[in-house]
């Protein structure tokens, strides 16, 4: 029987490695509703992460596909617990289930806002800042992770692309992660997107005497049309997808607070120009 507790975090990206299964051979979700005996709507509601599918469900649909077995078992694991509403990622699998999360939110979502205290936001780095922070990783892995982050800016310049409202302290502004060369090229791209008529950048300068919530750390919170916001916490080998109306609701607060901290967008953007002077003069 399927479990109708759709459209937490695990259940969407369990939708979406689903669909891109069924893409990449592919098949139409009718063709695959027809050889698996159910209704196409049924499946496609799978994808979408409306409803969570059992784990034999999901077997029968990625064997139907010719997945691996490794891989059919990854994804049978994934949906045990798929209609769990928060999500803790904290293993190999778990970095690539929470990048395929972080791709789908950023491709439904209608407002993304980012709260960033230590780094410049990941839709807005530059090939070169992304490749300084993913330092330590595989040479191999680091370039792919690389290409992955850049090319997700797209979903920004997309036709009905979501509005970005970047929050960023002065520290991860003046941070030079990469050298400083690579940082000043970092911070003009940076007011470069600004420009955009999508993207918001606010800075929260240091110095603050009052607390604020940008001092307890990053986080990114995804809005949707028809579905309840979704929190992102980021840590260094883990991550945590939030899905609680009155959670959200904090954070939604959080988020209004520090705005009242940060400069205006104008000011925010002149600001950055003058690190990436700064950062230029050093370099």
């Amino acid at each position: 029987m399927t479990r109708t507790t759709g459209g937490t975090p695990k259940a969407r990206a369990l939708g979406a490695e689903l669909r891109e299964a069924r893409e990449l051979v592919g098949k139409s979700l009718r063709v695959l509703a027809q050889e698996l005996d159910t209704n196409h709507v049924k499946l496609m509601r799978y994808e979408t992460g409306k409803s969570v599918p059992p784990p034999e469900v999901v077997a029968a649909f990625v064997t139907a596909l010719g997945v691996s077995a490794t891989e059919r078992d990854r994804l049978v694991e994934m949906a045990r617990d798929a209609d769990v509403p928060n999500w803790l990622t904290a293993d190999r699998a778990g970095v690539r289930q929470e990048l395929t999360a972080l791709i789908e939110f950023e491709r439904t979502a209608t407002r993304i806002t980012n709260v960033a205290t230590g780094l410049v936001p990941g839709l807005l780095q530059t090939s070169d800042y992304a490749r300084a922070v993913m330092r330590g990783r595989p040479v191999g892995e680091v370039e792919k992770l690389v290409l992955m982050r850049v090319g997700r800016r797209e979903i920004l310049s997309a036709r009905n692309g979501p509005h970005l409202t970047a929050i960023i302290s002065e520290h991860a502004l003046r941070e030079p992660i990469g050298g400083h060369a690579v940082m000043a090229d970092q911070l003009r791209k940076v007011a470069e997107l600004a420009e955009w008529s999508n993207i918001d950048v606010r800075v929260v300068a240091s110095g603050s005497t009052s607390w604020h919530p940008g001092h307890v750390g990053p986080f990114v919170l995804f809005e949707f049309p028809k579905a309840q916001p979704i929190v992102h916490l980021e840590h260094y080998r883990s991550a945590a997808f939030l899905y609680n109306p009155g959670l959200a609701q904090e954070y939604l607060d959080a988020i209004t607070t520090l705005l009242s901290f940060a400069m205006d967008h104008d000011e925010s953007i002149g600001f950055i120009a003058r690190c990436a002077n700064e950062m230029e003069v050093i370099a």
